[in-house]
């Protein structure tokens, strides 16, 4: 195998034999050849809608299928052998409907074609194709932005995807993903215009953000700040952990009157119509194995982030939706809601925590509908020079101890500044008490990777409220980054002309020098370095 699309590749450079995720070599061929045929799929579909015909199911197909090969979402091979199946299936059937059309068979390039040999092995059919893709880009650099444009398209598409659950969708998003995917058969394209590809992921991956806090804020209302407890309380205990809202609402109506309370990461706006959602469980992803195996009730996983699981805790772990691992309990869904049955019996069944804990607690939600509320405060801090600068620290955690970083460097941020911080990465230091500045807290948690979309129109309002450009405000972003949507994220700042962005702990391996280069020329995109010498250079020191 080879697979760099996460942070904590083998080295920094690639996994070569197995996935520092977890994931086989099996499974990342087959991906790579779901990756391939949800690419003649699209041909398929950009030609089907030309002649008006209808490509709804593939649309939202191929969102979920590339959600499903983000790091750490399925690992289940059988069921991506089920995808290849159907993508094949969903592409004939297009053909066929324009052949009814038009009564002429179009000239389909192989692509469109392609049929794996079901009698030999797939895994060995992905690798040929994935290397036949770096093979035909010819120029490494050309290949390190292809492989920038599908991580991006992946990450967008899981936002796309959960806010379509929500009833808010853009077909823009479908047609552009498809039409980037069919553009990786091409090869008339430069260096410049696979930038600019890239981009304009970044581009729509901001209009899938904005719809997915469209989606929430308005099925359930604009976060607030709100503190959540740390500890556990006695009582039995369920733990659903991802991101996806729309299934932790469903857990909450079918847990009512069970006696279960209910465990997630920080997430505040259900909290008053389900008195039993209590509060936040654990810590970052790669801490779940010891984190599931001490909780005493049932564990569902909504989105990505499982780890292959230890056999302390794995009759207790259940997925749903894109999640998938061979052996755990999938739970089924009916009309786009879970049936959380399987689950609920489960926790019903285990003892639950015995004791209540001491108090422990954070205070979360200060998204940018919260912040820009108190924007005057802000503004008026900023320019008594009672706020120096802020700083955006946030993104994905992993295992690598040089992540280490981002707690040093929150912790030596100077008393005038402000700490902006969302996503795993914050749970390194999320609990700390930094005070406040003129009634502001010191540190503000944004929430989870979905709400990236706050901390950038938090960005953008203070760049109006204070009349200058984002890049002239003082604000740095610090950022850490692990899988797919983290790189949607980055390809969204850059779209946006922001500059000086510091990248770590490690730089994409997929980037190569060149490519780096250009972009740090473009953007002033860096690694960081220690925390000192950054808080020197973001301070003017």
């Amino acid at each position: 195998m080879f697979c760099e699309q996460c942070e904590q590749t083998a080295s920094g450079q690639g996994c070569h034999q197995w996935g520092a995720c977890g994931k086989g070599p099996d499974v990342n061929a087959v991906q790579d050849l779901l990756v391939y045929c949800l690419r003649g799929l699209s041909v398929v579909a950009i030609a089907a809608r030309q002649q008006e015909i209808d490509t709804e199911d593939a649309d939202l197909f191929i969102c979920d299928c590339l959600f499903a090969t983000m790091t750490n979402v399925n690992f289940d091979r059988k069921r991506f052998v089920l995808m290849i199946r159907q993508a094949i299936t969903l592409r004939e059937m297009l053909k066929l409907a324009m052949q009814r059309r038009s009564n002429r068979a179009p000239v389909w390039p192989e692509i469109c074609n392609y049929e794996p040999d079901w009698s030999e092995s797939l895994i060995e059919q992905g690798f040929a194709k994935s290397l036949a893709m770096l093979q035909k880009a010819g120029n490494p650099d050309i290949f390190a932005l292809q492989l920038t444009v599908i991580y991006g398209l992946k990450g967008m598409v899981s936002y796309a995807f959960l806010a379509a659950e929500l009833g808010q969708e853009d077909r823009e998003i479908y047609y552009f993903c498809q039409q980037a995917l069919a553009d990786l058969d091409r090869t008339d394209l430069q260096l410049l215009d696979w930038v600019n590809l890239a981009l304009k992921v970044g581009e729509l991956n901001f209009r899938a953000m904005e719809l997915l806090d469209r989606g929430h804020t308005e099925t359930y209302g604009h976060p607030v700040p709100t503190p959540v407890p740390l500890n556990p309380r006695q009582g039995q205990a369920i733990l659903i952990s991802g991101h996806d809202i729309k299934f932790l609402a469903a857990l909450l109506e079918q847990t009512k009157n069970t006696g279960l309370t209910v465990y997630t990461h920080g997430y505040p706006k259900l909290k008053t119509q389900y008195p039993h959602f209590y509060g936040h469980y654990g810590t970052a992803w790669q801490n779940q194995t010891k984190d599931f195996a001490k909780f005493p009730g049932a564990i569902v996983m909504t989105t990505n982030c499982l780890m292959p699981p230890h056999d302390t805790y794995d009759e207790k772990i259940f997925t749903v939706g894109s999640v998938g691992y061979p052996g755990l309990i999938h739970l089924p869904i009916h009309g786009g809601i879970p049936d959380f049955a399987p689950a609920i019996a489960k926790s019903l069944a285990l003892p639950g925590f015995t004791v209540t804990d001491p108090p422990r607690s954070v205070t979360t939600g200060f998204a940018h509908n919260a912040v820009m509320t108190v924007a005057d405060t802000v503004i008026n801090a900023v320019k008594a020079g009672q706020i120096r600068h802020f700083f955006l620290v946030g993104g994905c955690d992993g295992a690598k101890p040089d992540r280490n970083y981002y707690t040093e460097l929150v912790e030596k941020v100077p008393d005038d500044c402000i700490v902006l911080t969302l996503a795993c990465g914050k749970f390194r230091f999320f609990d700390q008490q930094l005070g406040e500045i003129g009634g502001l807290p010191r540190l503000m948690d944004v929430g989870q990777c979905n709400d990236a979309y706050s901390a950038i129109q938090i960005a953008l309002g203070l760049s109006q409220a204070l009349g200058m450009e984002v890049n002239e405000l003082p604000l740095s972003m610090i950022l850490s980054w692990y899988e797919q949507k983290a790189i949607a994220v980055l390809l969204t700042l850059l779209h946006l002309g922001i500059k000086n962005i510091r990248l770590g702990p490690t730089l994409p391996a997929f980037l190569t020098p060149n490519v780096f280069a250009l972009l740090s020329e473009r953007y002033n995109l860096q690694g960081i370095t220690t925390p000192e010498a950054d808080l020197a250079a973001c301070l003017g020191q």
